[in-house]
């Protein structure tokens, strides 16, 4: 509430000296970009806060997808928005081509998800303020395994005891080549990709071969070197095993979940299973608000933000719409829905994706690390020294 009056005292005053034309000079309004599912919302909201102060807030639609590059080419010639939304790993190139302003949420910090601030963290400065989160979860046919397994070493003693892989039936499957969905179990093992600092990511640490990071591997190894994960397990072919009930636990997203409830098949989502590292944590997707650099109305935005979104109401409307675990915690521990809240525990302590350019160089080494071990060609030792190594010489390449 004093950033409102702040604002109303400081718009009063302009008003008053004959100012506003010139403080508020590019726009009559307070422009905003936003996909169709916030939209309507964000046109609410604005409706109220002309009503408040006398300015007017126009929601122009884009699709998701199209907001950061039409943003890029917008916000420099000066026909951008003062607002958009956007996903948190937009932020590395973004704000690298000085295109986003730093922001302030003061004591509204400790009602956001910490996970979900750290994610629009750039080189020490917050550029965005997350409504949602989005990550994969351990999904279970509970007819098969009727307790969430707790570890991976539980994960394995199950796969042992279900598997018959000479019929195509298995314990647990992950898809070949996708570190998206080993991260998690590489975590559990106490590995790591980017070593996190308060000032962000850290590309000169790079964790695929740390202690942690070779024990996934070697984890991993064992669970092929026995059978239990079969080549060839694409994302189509996974999740049809599973509805066929021929997989009994498999880890995927939100995405997948409208595809599972089409199956005649049973299924339960909880946290990830922990290791010696510690509990399981998935990469995290955070999607915000974003303030123009190239703004002349940035206190608007902010006090917009901060004001009439950042509220229990506003953010509960914005889940109603996309039902995605919010990053206002208000709001996220007040979920109930069984499904999504399998996801919000999951998502517990799970680690933004790294935002930071260094993350390109990280994805094909590592991917062929894990092909290489699915396919018996290097155990997991060997395999993850070496994408570390690839990484580490790609991202001295680029610098």
């Amino acid at each position: 509430m004093l950033r409102k009056k702040l604002f109303g005292l400081m718009l009063s005053a302009a008003v008053m000296v004959g100012m506003f034309s010139n403080t508020f000079a590019q726009s009559d309004a307070l422009i905003i970009w936003a996909d169709d599912t916030r939209a309507p919302i964000l046109e609410e909201l604005g409706a109220a806060f002309e009503a408040e102060f006398g300015v007017a807030v126009v929601v122009q639609e884009y699709g998701f997808g199209d907001i950061r590059d039409n943003f890029k080419t917008s916000a420099p010639a000066g026909e951008g928005p003062d607002i958009i939304i956007g996903a948190h790993d937009w932020l590395g190139e973004l704000v690298s081509n000085s295109l986003l302003q730093p922001m302030e949420l003061g004591d509204l910090e400790e009602q956001f998800l910490p996970a979900a601030l750290q994610a629009f963290v750039y080189e020490g400065a917050l550029y965005g303020m997350p409504y949602a989160t989005e990550n994969i979860a351990f999904v279970r046919n509970p007819e098969l395994v009727p307790d969430a397994p707790e570890t991976w070493d539980d994960v394995l003693a199950i796969s042992r005891e279900l598997a018959d892989p000479a019929n195509g039936v298995y314990g647990y499957l992950i898809q070949d080549a996708d570190p998206y969905h080993f991260f998690p179990i590489m975590t559990a093992f106490g590995g790591y990709v980017f070593g996190l600092t308060e000032d962000g990511y850290d590309a000169e640490d790079v964790g695929i071969d740390s202690e942690g990071g070779l024990a996934a591997g070697e984890f991993y190894e064992l669970m092929v070197s026995e059978g239990l994960l079969p080549t060839g397990v694409d994302y189509d072919v996974m999740h049809a095993l599973f509805g066929d009930g021929n997989a009994a636990m498999i880890v995927t997203g939100p995405w997948a979940i409208p595809m599972i409830q089409g199956f005649d098949v049973p299924f339960e989502v909880s946290g990830i299973p922990s290791g010696p590292g510690g509990v399981g944590r998935p990469f995290l997707g955070v999607q915000g608000f974003m303030v123009s650099a190239f703004s002349d109305k940035q206190l608007l935005a902010e006090t917009f933000l901060l004001e009439y979104v950042a509220t229990s109401e506003a953010m509960q409307a914005i889940f109603d719409a996309d039902p995605r675990p919010s990053a206002f915690l208000p709001v996220r521990e007040a979920i109930e829905d069984p499904i999504i809240l399998g996801f919000v525990n999951a998502g517990a302590e799970g680690l933004a994706m790294p935002a930071i350019p260094a993350m390109s160089s990280v994805w094909s080494a590592w991917g062929d690390a894990l092909s290489l071990v699915r396919q018996q060609t290097q155990g997991g030792d060997e395999a993850f020294s070496t994408a570390a190594e690839q990484i580490r010489t790609l991202i001295a390449g680029s610098n």
